[in-house]
């Protein structure tokens, strides 16, 4: 066998472990992406696959956070064109609160309502995430106006 033919072997052989060793890690990774949604998505079906979790984000509607008998707390998220009712059996994150922008993550039931294992909330007065502002300025404009409002309470 000559050289030439011997690097071709050599690099042919690189190049399918590489390739292989990508596929592994492309295919890992599938399985643990999570997809973000917005109420609007949620309600109106688009692109959800109910077998996989995903996260939902909106703000915390006013008046719909309800501690239960179970311990666990159900409350509305909300962008302002539509709803989905969420049920968490955990600690929500000090900084929870209604009126406030939030991303849960965890499945939707054949019942509609979102049953989260994960409850995120903003971190300071300011802050949104990216994808839920993004979200809220779909459905309703004026949302940024009325949530600056309350914020100073006036």
């Amino acid at each position: 066998m000559t050289r030439k033919k011997r690097r071709l072997y050599i690099l042919g052989i690189c190049g399918l472990a590489l390739g292989t060793a990508a596929a592994l890690v492309l295919t890992a990774m599938g399985d643990t992406l999570v997809f973000f949604r917005s109420p609007t998505e949620v309600a109106t079906g688009a692109a959800l696959d109910l077998d996989r979790p995903f996260r939902l984000g909106g703000m915390v509607k006013t008046d719909s956070v309800e501690r239960q008998d179970d311990g666990s707390v159900a409350f509305i998220v909300t962008d302002f064109a539509h709803e989905v009712p969420v049920v968490y059996a955990g600690i929500l994150p000090d900084l929870f609160r209604e009126g406030q922008g939030v991303v849960t993550e965890g499945r939707l039931g054949p019942d509609g309502v979102f049953v989260a294992d994960e409850v995120l909330a903003r971190h300071d007065e300011t802050y949104m995430p990216p994808e839920v502002a993004e979200a809220l300025d779909a459905s309703d404009p004026g949302w940024r106006t009325r949530a600056a409002t309350s914020m100073t309470g006036q």
